[in-house]
């Protein structure tokens, strides 16, 4: 056990030394044609935090991008290439750069923290779980969306083997989180009380841009990444979308961080 604790706090003092590596890259599926919404929320959230940090790094997209990812509690993308770390998904991206020091936010005291990060986790699960719902659940969005996109990239029959096995894997995540047996007015519901709960946060610093004063923090990176995809994806069923857009706190939190640090003249669907 010792030795165990001994080997974590060395790889976390070279972390903390080592400066950001240069040729870091993030790897996504191709956007146009194959990237499904909760991967594109989450590749999107992982870029506007890196963007906040100002931290530099490459996009590669490939076809293969989830079978290369060493892993993941929810999507498994995007992941990163920082040196010799690989790391996937939105919550180990940011607690490696936090390690390196590099992170937005640090003038939170661990309470203003610890507030955050249940704002996060709040946003992770509701819209991710969301996300899957609409994309595998909902008969017509994975018929005329999901499953052509992500089968596009492979030839027949492998395109409907991996397009069953990354629903069964779907539907299994949404059995574990208790999402499985809603229909889609709960759905909604959950959703819709989510951005409430955001919207007042944001309310509590009315004359500030964003969730906890005026530099952005995760929250901010996060909750951007999964509105902003919602907001601008076109499918068969766009109660997500319709959803969102009653928040106009939350429509111009997107507007204004797409402004400024991505600038692709958000209009939301």
């Amino acid at each position: 056990m010792q030795s165990v604790l001994l080997s974590q706090l060395a790889t976390a003092n070279k972390l903390s030394v080592e400066p950001w590596p240069e040729d870091t890259t993030l790897y996504q599926p191709y956007e146009v044609e194959q990237i499904l919404l909760p991967e594109n929320a989450s590749c999107l959230a992982v870029k506007a935090y890196l963007k906040m940090c100002n931290l530099p790094f490459d996009v590669r997209t490939c076809s293969n991008a989830e079978h290369m990812s060493p892993g993941g509690r929810m999507t498994k993308l995007p992941f990163i290439r920082a040196g010799a770390f690989i790391f996937a998904e939105f919550e180990p991206i940011v607690n490696f750069v936090e390690q390196k020091e590099m992170a937005i936010g640090n003038l939170q005291d661990d309470d203003e923290k610890a507030d955050m990060r249940t704002y996060v986790s709040l946003v992770e699960n509701i819209f991710t779980m969301a996300e899957l719902y609409i994309s595998f659940k909902n008969e017509r969005v994975y018929k005329e969306v999901t499953a052509p996109r992500n089968g596009s990239v492979y030839p027949w029959p492998i395109n409907h083997m991996q397009n069953y096995g990354k629903r069964h894997n779907a539907l299994r995540l949404l059995k574990v989180y208790q999402w499985n047996d809603l229909d889609i007015e709960n759905v909604i519901e959950k959703v819709a009380k989510c951005c409430e709960t955001l919207e007042y946060k944001l309310k509590e610093s009315p004359d500030t841009p964003f969730f906890y004063g005026e530099q952005p923090c995760e929250l901010d990176a996060i909750a951007f990444g999964h509105l902003f995809s919602i907001l601008t994806t076109t499918l068969p069923n766009m109660a997500l979308a319709q959803t969102v857009q009653k928040f106009k706190l939350l429509v111009e939190l997107c507007r204004f961080i797409d402004d400024k640090y991505f600038q692709t003249s958000f209009v939301p669907c």
